[in-house]
């Protein structure tokens, strides 16, 4: 793009969308170098735990501005689900599938995770998230319809399919 002296409301539609993109990865640089920064000064498992806390508090949060941003009371079950899983941050940097079986059910697969490819292309295994996942996804669905309850189908350390890292199964419970 080139830089230019602009404000945020002069710039173009494509512009805004790569801007989205951009801040997106930044965000996700961020949760990743906090992450190892924790690490490195207190061992793996602190970090885990820390990165639990974390998300469980962090997801409600990003999921009731993002709802008040859509117009989306509480309680939108599956159809609020999904609307706030597609504009996440995550959504931008991650290739995901949401799957509804039925009118109850949606089951969201990522099928390509930067963090997860980034330590494949160092050598490392694949990060535990699982925990993680648990946290971020129970408070997300929440957040959106207290009747939504989550199942992990896999998720590392899980063994996952070839073209998948993990899916989660949420239901709406009448």
């Amino acid at each position: 793009m080139g830089w230019q002296t602009k404000k945020m409301e002069e710039f173009s539609r494509e512009e805004l969308l790569s801007l989205i993109e951009t801040l997106a990865k930044n965000w996700l640089a961020l949760d990743g170098v906090w992450f190892q920064a924790v690490e490195k000064s207190y061992g793996l498992e602190a970090a885990l735990e820390m990165d639990y806390q974390a998300w469980r508090r962090y997801s409600g949060l990003e999921t009731k501005r993002l709802m008040s941003w859509l117009g989306l009371p509480e309680g939108e079950g599956i159809i609020g689900l999904r609307q706030v899983l597609q504009i996440r941050p995550q959504s931008r940097v991650n290739r995901f599938e949401i799957m509804t079986p039925d009118d109850n059910t949606l089951i969201y697969c990522l099928k390509e995770c930067r963090v997860q490819a980034a330590r494949k292309r160092a050598g490392l295994p694949d990060h535990p998230c699982k925990p993680v996942g648990i946290a971020e996804y129970e408070e997300l669905a929440r957040a959106v319809d207290p009747r939504l309850t989550v199942r992990c189908m896999f998720c590392p350390p899980d063994p996952h399919p070839e073209g998948y890292w993990c899916a989660w199964e949420f239901k709406l419970e009448e």
